[in-house]
């Protein structure tokens, strides 16, 4: 208990506002972040099944501490982003996370000269690199409202224009990963390809092209993000282990350190999750199953398992 109460102490200084009502595009959340302190801020950033875009007003940054990258002003960190640090004084920003089925429509299909897609897992890149000059016209009307009502409003219809026009993943990849958020990871992959007809190489290609993970590093993801926040409300990890569907403790700790460099203990004392009771709760789908935290489903998905039947 001691290490929760200590996270949401360390998460006490943020103002966190949330939209009146969930935005017009399913799979999407969105909460604004004013830091109250006028201490600096050295954050650590917790992988979360979704793809984040985050509009920064202050003076904050996001850095990759690995290898010393450093990005200022809008920004995209794809799946599971691992040794990024939000540092800075003054924060304030406007963070959306995105179902990874959305994200794929509304952020487009950018590629680098490298080869690699800027939203697979990793990833932190500037919001131009997708959006060309829209997004500075985004960043400049955000920046000029005069309330988060009105922020959030700004950037629901610009996601709405870019999903409109984007492409979308396939109604088979749409399928597998929403089976995986209704069993928080815990479900075989030949299975889930075998429902859809496809190869266990096909769908591994056609998932890891369109949600920007591999399906096992996709469900690894979701199982320990399930995990993590069981860890953060303060059950055990012994218990957290045996329902979050890791062999042992052993495992469980295995998985936080690939994920997060730090162990389980410091995990549940994470005041970046401390925050998501009061930013995330609109979301709907993080909070479908009671006492479980879920990621967002996606676009027209639901909790409910009648409902996630494949498109024919």
């Amino acid at each position: 208990m001691r290490a929760a109460e200590s996270a949401r102490a360390a998460a006490a200084r943020w103002d966190v506002s949330t939209p009146e009502r969930p935005g017009r595009l399913p799979g999407v959340g969105m909460a604004g972040f004013s830091d109250r302190s006028a201490e600096p801020l050295d954050l650590a950033v917790v992988p979360d099944p979704s793809v984040m875009i985050a509009f920064e007003f202050g003076d904050g940054l996001l850095v990759g501490h690995a290898d010393g990258r450093r990005q200022r002003g809008s920004t995209v960190l794809g799946l599971a982003p691992g040794g990024l640090r939000v540092r800075g004084r003054g924060i304030e920003c406007l963070q959306i996370r995105l179902s990874p089925i959305v994200a794929h429509a509304v952020l487009g299909d950018v590629v680098t000269a490298a080869g690699e897609r800027p939203c697979a897992g990793g990833a932190m890149v500037a919001l131009e690199d997708f959006w060309g000059p829209e997004a500075r016209r985004v960043e400049e009307r955000l920046r000029s409202a005069s309330s988060w009502r009105e922020r959030f409003a700004i950037a629901d219809a610009a996601l709405q224009r870019r999903y409109a026009a984007g492409r979308h993943v396939s109604p088979e990849v749409a399928y597998v990963w929403r089976q995986m958020v209704l069993r928080r990871g815990q479900i075989r992959i030949d299975a889930l390809a075998a429902e859809v007809g496809w190869s266990r190489q096909r769908l591994w290609s056609r998932f890891r092209a369109q949600i920007g993970l591999p399906p096992k590093r996709a469900a690894q993801l979701l199982r320990f993000d399930h995990a993590a926040h069981r860890l953060a409300a303060g059950h055990s990890a012994g218990a957290v282990a045996a329902e979050s569907g890791y062999a042992d403790q052993s495992h469980l700790h295995r998985d936080v350190l690939a994920f997060t460099g730090v162990t389980p203990a410091a995990v549940a004392a994470a005041p970046w999750l401390a925050v998501d009771d009061s930013a995330w709760a609109v979301a709907g789908p993080h909070h479908a199953l009671p006492g479980a935290h879920h990621p967002l489903s996606g676009a027209g998905a639901s909790p409910s398992r009648s409902s996630a039947s494949m498109p024919r």
